[in-house]
């Protein structure tokens, strides 16, 4: 441990009690993710009660320039949680009161530990809803931190959208507010949208604004089968480029249902299958399925199968978000290596396509889902803890992948980041423009403690003359 970080943690034990620890069960909790990558410990962990706390011990991180890694509920993807450097993880979980809810200006305000659910379960005699499903039951401070969205992103938009305001406590734990409550502004920059996505490389988040949006009327869901990924994909740009407003829009290649089925006990039919859903009033919904049935038969979708109680169409939303977990269950003792991409939605049936050709030439098992609405697609890639050879051909896989996005004009990530694990791919993304990047990092943490190690390389770019 580095002198530097070793003073750090003696005052942080003094201020904080029994608040703060050091003991090796819980450094490695905060080191274990739903991640492939590999991870290091932090050296201590504040559980954080308010943003005080916070405020407190990230000015003394910042003297004595030790690192800090902030934590939520650590269903993160690519290595962010990861103690790089060590120093402290900020535990932020302990923050979990919904401090406000406007429900005429239709928007709340939480501390950063309230997860999606809990929000949701306190807003359900209001009429409204906060949106935003990446499936994991993520905590509002991670989500904005990570720039999450899920499968409602194509009709309600992803945080950066209903992100309206945050708390944030700079690197020498100055506390600042980024906006207000309006719905829009053009005043100066845009500091929440710097924050959004920024993976606690820039600040710590602590309390969101959120825009919130009200319960339709009436919601029906159904799933459909394809003969190939090609076409499913293909029914859904079709129907955007209709004006169809999908609510939601999943795809399920044959391997994913056919380990859903197992997993979560339903009965679907092994082909190509979207997840569809449908918000508005009676009629306006009538009128939305009428032409997506249309559209999907177009291209070979066979009759729609309804989940139209609450309960089934739960219970169907949820055998979805458990997609990560049935897929493991294909391959008992196997490692799962998620990754994403996203890509135009004209672009998108190719790119499915040809991605799913890469997975069969390089011999991998890798079920394959996606929020297809909006371009963005994953695979759960399965292999052997050991079997170096198999990872070599995952690295090439997930490289193919990332080529063709850029080629298209996409991205390297549409919803998991960057974290340790895309800092490359990142860079060829961006170009010339990682320098304006590393200046900001610079600029807002001269000392490079805020996850040191994270979305960039700090030092491979020069600063500004």
């Amino acid at each position: 441990m580095k002198q530097n970080t070793t003073q750090a943690i003696t005052r942080l034990g003094g201020r904080f009690g029994d608040q703060f620890t050091t003991a090796d069960a819980i450094r490695r909790h905060h080191a274990t993710g739903v991640t492939a990558h590999r991870t290091e410990t932090p050296d201590a962990v504040l559980f954080a009660r308010a943003t005080a706390d916070v405020v407190d011990a990230v000015r003394i991180c910042h003297q004595h320039s030790c690192p800090i890694v902030p934590f939520g509920t650590g269903t993160s993807t690519e290595g962010q949680i990861s103690a790089e450097q060590g120093g402290v993880t900020i535990d932020l979980s302990g923050m979990n009161r919904i401090l406000r809810v406007s429900a005429d200006d239709l928007d709340c305000r939480v501390e950063a530990g309230v997860t999606r659910k809990t929000l949701n379960a306190s807003l359900r005699d209001t009429g409204l809803f906060f949106p935003v499903d990446p499936g994991a039951d993520a905590s509002i401070g991670g989500m904005a931190s990570t720039r999450a969205s899920g499968t409602n992103a194509v009709r309600y938009g992803t945080m950066r959208e209903v992100v309206m305001s945050l708390s944030v406590v700079l690197a020498d734990g100055q506390l600042i507010e980024t906006g207000t409550r309006a719905r829009k502004s053009s005043a100066g920059y845009d500091l929440t949208r710097l924050f959004v996505g920024a993976e606690g490389t820039l600040g710590i988040i602590t309390e969101a604004t959120l825009r919130l949006a009200p319960i339709p009327q009436r919601i029906a869901a159904a799933v459909c089968t394809f003969p190939t990924v090609r076409a499913a994909v293909s029914a859904v740009v079709a129907a955007l480029q209709s004006a169809i407003p999908l609510a939601r829009a999943e795809l399920l290649d044959a391997l994913q249902v056919e380990a859903c089925n197992r997993y979560s006990k339903l009965n679907l039919a092994v082909c190509p299958t979207l997840f569809l859903e449908f918000h508005g009033t009676d009629r306006a919904v009538d009128e939305q399925v009428e032409m997506m049935a249309e559209i999907a038969k177009e291209y070979g979708g066979g009759d729609f199968r309804w989940a139209t109680a609450t309960e089934e169409r739960n219970r169907l939303w949820q055998a979805r978000h458990d997609i990560w977990w049935a897929a493991l269950a294909l391959r008992p003792g196997s490692l799962g290596i998620p990754t994403d991409i996203c890509v135009p939605i004209s672009a998108l049936p190719e790119v499915v396509a040809q991605t799913h050709a890469d997975v069969a030439e390089l011999g991998l098992i890798a079920p394959m889902c996606g929020h297809v609405g909006d371009g963005n697609f994953h695979l759960c890639v399965l292999v052997g803890p050991d079997d170096h050879n198999e990872q070599a051909r995952v690295t090439e896989l997930n490289a193919r992948m990332i080529a063709r996005a850029h080629a298209v004009g996409g991205t390297c990530t549409g919803e998991h980041g960057i974290g340790t694990g895309k800092i490359g791919y990142l860079a060829a993304e961006r170009g010339e423009a990682m320098a304006a990047l590393c200046a900001v990092k610079r600029a807002l943490d001269p000392r490079n403690i805020m996850n040191p190690g994270k979305i960039l390389d700090v030092g491979a770019y020069r600063p500004y003359q």
